[in-house]
């Protein structure tokens, strides 16, 4: 028995030791031997070139370029003449001590970069001097060169990586470069690529030398994917010059795909100036734009009241219930008495209008008397307002999209809910009337009104917008992107509107706008707009708005602008809409006028007239007829030459 125990013992105790000997040089040996490795071996990482990207007919909008950071392992410096380098490198010898210090706190044995993103010319002469400072080196690095001076909010920047993005995703180290906003944020991913590395033995010093094992543990980069947008490069450029001196946005969208064609915020930057050693500089100034906000991407988080545009909204879904017809005619007098304090204004017109004429002279009367049935259908109000906004919904408005752009606002569609909960009193229709004219409760952002126009366009049916065509030259099959999403409106309820909207440019609102040889079905809109002044809630200036699409059969483009403060539909929004269209669809411009009128024209003394200062007394004089327009651009000059910042 006892020997039967020893032998057990001994047995165990070898078992043991084998498994221990098992563990440590076939399990973890690797581990071990990478370990003891890092004191002897250097690693350089082999940052891999982005992906390109294109526009939709291969024009290239962003490259690369090389760029070099002088990286530091505070660990390696050792004693050096701090005042030399710093002179060098072209920095403050103060703020070279901070970065140093700062490397040092973060890891006294991984790299840091000290001064990133040289380019070729400043690298040069620096190149013969750096090896005389140990711990100090050059990471070369593949950077966006812009091919366009134009489309900045939505090919979006690149730049350094936070602690927090390192913390997600291990994919990054300090001083990496990743996409901030726009396609470079949504699609990083893709354009990234795969880093490589090198290994190098280093010396008694810590230098490197020699690749490690003749370099069979290093791995070669991966270039990221090119991209192929939808944008047109050209239309883009045309689009953002036709906004200048002026604050919106536009959006263009090929209505039988749902590609967006033109994507324009103003004011805008160029994307330019997001590289290079002044790039901190340059976003510093873009974010404290308080004024101007250029950061903000106003076609996709702009908020607005749609305005006149949304008649046509109204309009089909009053065919769609049965509770009007096309050819059924209501009164206007100068507007729409509801029983309230005041009766809903209206311009003058001829009256009584049906359908179609109501949607070309943009009657308030007649919508108001439409939308109100609406309403009044529903065995409470509202039980009405939500069959009207479950129709409104169908659209894509009230609701984030679902594009491939990083950033949006849901805009606002409200329902029988919405109000029940906010009046302690029982509402009715007239309590909501301003929906009915686009203004009231309602909410959208340019690209939802640009999705709904395409949805007009095709008669009941939209894709979802989307920015990205290709991916390394393959189509995109992502069904969320090639699905049709059906409105609520049946198809055969949309030939009436349409023939209003295309009255519009044949004998109402936008008939000045006209374009040769192009059937274009539009609708212009005036937005009422409020804003506190000194905590005081003040009407100003109204906004300028205009949808469209054309042709009217077999649409190409259908088109939203939204122009703030631009006065009424017909003054900038439908004259940049007209001129966009003829832009894509013949390639060339004839409406010159048009077109001269815009570039000579400038809305900056209505912002400045926000901020209290003197431009409002002359806008009132220009109003009135007081200065000619030759005055009136010698005063945009004027205002153009005081403004020194870096945007447009």
């Amino acid at each position: 028995m006892k020997k039967l125990l020893l032998f057990s013992i001994v047995t165990l105790v070898g078992l043991t030791f084998i498994g221990r000997m098992i563990y440590l040089q076939v399990i973890i040996s690797d581990e071990l031997k990478l370990e003891a490795e890092n004191n002897s071996v250097k690693t350089v990482y082999d940052y891999p070139e982005r992906g390109f990207i294109f526009d939709r007919n291969g024009k290239l909008m962003v490259a690369n370029q090389v760029a070099y950071d002088v990286m530091v392992i505070p660990k390696e410096t050792g004693d050096f003449d701090i005042s030399k380098l710093a002179g060098l490198l072209k920095i403050d010898e103060a703020r070279l001590k901070k970065k140093i210090k700062t490397a040092r706190t973060w890891s006294t044995k991984q790299a840091s970069v000290i001064v990133p993103q040289l380019t070729q010319e400043e690298y040069a002469p620096l190149q013969e001097h750096l090896r005389k400072f140990p711990g100090f080196y050059i990471q070369r690095r593949s950077l966006r060169k812009y091919q366009v001076d134009h489309s900045a909010s939505v090919l979006g920047y690149i730049r350094e990586v936070n602690q927090g993005k390192i913390d997600r995703d291990d994919y990054y180290v300090q001083g990496d470069l990743a996409g901030k906003s726009g396609i470079e944020l949504q699609y990083e991913e893709e354009l990234r690529g795969v880093k490589g590395y090198k290994k190098f033995t280093r010396d008694h010093y810590g230098r490197a030398r020699e690749p490690y094992k003749q370099g069979s543990h290093d791995l070669a980069p991966v270039a990221g994917k090119d991209l192929t947008v939808t944008l047109d490069k050209e239309l883009q450029k045309y689009a953002e010059m036709l906004m200048k001196n002026k604050r919106g946005g536009i959006v263009a969208i090929e209505p039988k795909t749902g590609e967006i064609l033109s994507l324009v915020t103003a004011p805008n930057y160029d994307p330019s100036l997001l590289m290079g050693r002044n790039r901190s500089k340059n976003i510093n100034a873009i974010l404290r734009d308080t004024v101007r906000l250029p950061d903000v991407n106003r076609v996709l988080q702009g908020q607005y009241a749609p305005g006149s545009p949304f008649k046509v909204i109204n309009a089909l879904i009053g065919l769609q219930e049965g509770i009007v017809t096309p050819q059924e005619r209501f009164r206007c007098n100068h507007g729409y008495d509801y029983g309230g304090r005041k009766k809903m204004a209206c311009h003058s017109h001829a009256s009584p209008l049906a359908m179609s004429k109501g949607i070309a002279e943009s009657c308030n009367a007649y919508f108001a008397q439409v939308y109100r049935r609406i309403i009044e259908k529903g065995a409470t109000s509202s039980q009405g307002m939500d069959t009207w906004h479950d129709h409104v919904t169908s659209f894509g408005l009230g609701n984030y999209l679902g594009y491939d752009l990083p950033v949006g606002q849901p805009g606002r569609i409200p329902d029988g809910e919405y109000y029940t909960s906010r009046y302690k009193y029982k509402w009715y229709a007239p309590t909501t009337i301003s929906n009915a004219i686009g203004q009231g409760e309602v909410a959208v952002t340019p690209i939802q009104l640009a999705n709904m126009t395409a949805a007009i366009a095709n008669r009941g049916y939209f894709y979802t917008p989307h920015i990205i065509k290709k991916i390394n030259g393959t189509p995109i099959d992502n069904p969320k992107y090639t699905k049709k999403n059906f409105t609520t409106i049946e198809a055969r309820h949309f030939e009436p509107v349409i023939e209003g909207m295309n009255e519009v440019y044949n004998s109402g609102t936008a008939k000045y706008v006209k374009i040769p040889g192009i059937e274009i079905c539009g609708k212009t809109g005036t937005v009422e707009n409020f804003a506190k002044v000194n905590g005081v809630r003040k009407q100003q200036t109204d906004h300028s708005v205009f949808i469209a699409f054309a042709p009217k059969e077999d649409p190409k483009i259908a088109i939203a602008v939204f122009i703030e403060n631009g006065y009424w539909g017909s003054r900038y929004a439908a004259k940049i809409a007209s001129l966009l269209i003829e832009k894509h669809i013949k390639g060339e411009i004839t409406r010159t006028d048009l077109e001269d009128y815009l570039m000579s024209h400038s809305l900056e003394y209505e912002y400045a007239k926000k901020l209290g200062t003197q431009p409002y007394k002359i806008n009132v004089a220009i109003d009135q007829g007081l200065i000619t327009d030759e005055k009136e651009q010698k005063l945009h000059r004027l205002i153009d030459s005081l403004n020194l910042k870096i945007l447009n």
